[in-house]
């Protein structure tokens, strides 16, 4: 069921379905909640699922100002704060690693887990313009191809407010955020992390390649990785079985 909540003069919208252990969505760049509809279908049936659009994506108003990964920890700590949600267990794929990375430190109750799913972090060697092709309309396709979503107007929900697949379109704010989070490299906050962290990873990833889980998985306390063969950035979507054995096993 989709919400709202106003968060520092913003509208957030966000998603809560199921009941029992929470379960805490943060979604990739380009794209939004939409993105996590197979993983809320299926995990809502055993617990609460919480996902939530960043402001910029979805149906969340757009930050006023150009904002960092600082910024949007901020955010999702003031978002945790206000649904009281500290202590669940964190899902974040790609940018949305990087502000779980961000905000673990914030938090007053610690997630009791966490689990990163090709997740950004590690400064990557690209340009920024080549994560908007890649974060979004990679995502709506995958999305689309899955024969048990409801498909209408769900490839214009996942990229709207990222423009189009040309980093030029989006907004200035937008564009001028982009930058500073890509830029951004985060590893010297990964020893930080003292809870369990599972880190699912497709081996053709190209956007975040599987060198970056295994530099985190250096970094990181408790850690170890998943490497779903064949799978790509979005390898929750390409090998969802394989996916949801290791997910299950590791937040039960």
């Amino acid at each position: 069921m989709d919400k709202e909540v106003n968060i520092d003069g913003l509208n957030v919208s966000y998603c809560d379905e199921g009941e029992g252990k929470v379960l805490l969505l943060f979604h990739g760049w380009g794209a939004n909640k939409e993105a996590f509809t197979p993983i809320i279908k299926r995990m809502s049936k055993t617990m609460r699922v919480v996902a939530l659009d960043f402001p910029g994506f979805g149906g969340s108003d757009e930050p006023k100002a150009v904002w960092d990964i600082e910024k949007y920890a901020e955010f999702a700590n003031k978002f945790i704060d206000e649904l009281n949600l500290g202590g669940a267990v964190w899902l974040a794929h790609s940018f949305g690693g990087r502000c779980v990375i961000k905000l673990y430190g914030m938090v007053k109750e610690k997630p009791e887990k966490i689990v990163l799913v090709d997740s950004a972090g590690i400064k990557p060697r690209r340009k920024a313009g080549y994560y908007v092709k890649v974060y979004s309309y990679k995502a709506g396709k995958k999305l689309l191809s899955l024969p048990l979503i409801n498909k209408t107007g769900l490839y214009e929900k996942l990229v709207k407010n990222a423009g189009s697949s040309d980093y030029k379109n989006l907004s200035d704010v937008m564009r001028g955020t982009m930058s500073k989070v890509v830029n951004e490299d985060l590893r010297g906050y990964l020893h930080e992390i003292k809870c369990p962290v599972l880190l699912i990873w497709g081996d053709k990833d190209t956007a975040t390649p599987i060198g970056d889980a295994e530099i985190m998985n250096s970094l990181l306390p408790d850690s170890g990785i998943v490497t779903l063969e064949g799978a790509g950035h979005f390898s929750y979507l390409d090998r969802p079985a394989k996916f949801y054995a290791a997910l299950e096993y590791f937040v039960k």
